[in-house]
């Protein structure tokens, strides 16, 4: 028997299973954190334009990071201008459209309606897997094929044939962008660490939001800066991009896109208390079938096969 092929390979196991731990705990943390920001973009919708709250969110972002990864970007400058596609289509789907497109939807769709079609991330992280070679088994497409139900039933108010709101389609927007983002992590330059490419991809993100903030701006007028304004955008600012992004970023590195994705699932659950909380939506038996189907779809298409299951 080949000893140092067996250790090698225990070792490797041992080093995923060291990793596996911290990274769902920091997919745990960004997915609760970001569960706040449905909340505050559904209580925002008739204070706050969604151009502007999602501009303004990426400002007090970039000032919460520069203190941290300020200096070290400059002296990266060069490596971040040799890799300026890959930060500029990063900053696309994660920064610029992703949450702006949550804003909007938040104008005409419940939080926790945003909540639970955003839990078709995951699923969508599996698509891109294939898409890159890697295997699906019988058991991830069926809960692909269950999450996309609920999604559908959702959007369609409980009934089979969807009449979406244009809210519904909005977040299912997003939550395209969502995935897309997570599964271009896998690319990042490794030379790029997480403070760096966070305040790269931040900066990218709001200066291509800066027109569309004009247009706006001279269309729709400002807001007032008032506590019910200032406070959900420092929140969103501050933890549920600085903070949430890092976390995420960190644990998709630990343990993949994938496996963290599996841990996504948590977030309706958390929106729908936040928002019965503060908010006062109500869950109907509709919308508690449409999240059963879409958690168990979820967990079903992402969890990992037992030791003694096949490969899923």
């Amino acid at each position: 028997m080949d000893r140092t092929g067996v250790g090698g390979a225990g070792s490797a196991r041992g080093a995923g299973v060291r990793l596996a731990g911290p990274g769902l705990l920091l997919a745990a943390l960004a997915t609760v954190v970001w569960s706040g920001s449905f909340v505050t973009s559904r209580a925002l919708h008739d204070s706050v334009p969604p151009v502007q709250a999602a501009f303004w969110r990426w400002i007090v972002a970039i000032l919460a990071v520069a203190p941290f990864a300020g200096r070290a970007a400059w002296r990266r400058r060069r490596l971040i201008r040799r890799h300026a596609s890959f930060v500029t289509l990063a900053a696309l789907l994660g920064v610029t459209l992703y949450n702006t497109l949550v804003n909007q939807a938040g104008l005409t769709t419940s939080a926790g309606t945003m909540g639970m079609v955003m839990a078709a991330s995951p699923v969508l992280m599996a698509v891109y897997e294939r898409l890159g070679g890697a295997r699906l088994g019988a058991r991830r497409v069926t809960g692909m094929l269950i999450a996309c139900t609920g999604v559908l039933l959702l959007a369609g108010k409980g009934s089979p044939v969807p009449t979406p709101a244009p809210g519904d389609l909005w977040i299912v927007a997003a939550a395209v962008c969502f995935a897309s983002y997570s599964a271009l992590l896998r690319r990042r330059p490794a030379a790029l660490g997480g403070p760096v490419f966070l305040l790269a991809t931040f900066v990218a993100g709001a200066l291509m939001l800066l027109p569309a903030y004009a247009v706006s701006l001279a269309l729709q007028g400002g807001f007032e800066p008032t506590p019910g304004t200032v406070g959900p955008l420092v929140y969103v600012g501050v933890f549920s991009s600085a903070v949430a992004f890092f976390a995420w970023n960190k644990a998709v590195a630990l343990i993949g896109a994938a496996r963290a994705g599996a841990v996504y699932y948590l977030q309706p659950v958390c929106v729908a208390l936040l928002a019965g909380a503060l908010l006062g939506e109500e869950l109907g038996p509709a919308r508690i079938l449409c999240m059963a189907l879409v958690l168990g779809g979820v967990v079903l298409g992402t969890a990992r096969a037992g030791r003694g299951g096949g490969r899923g």
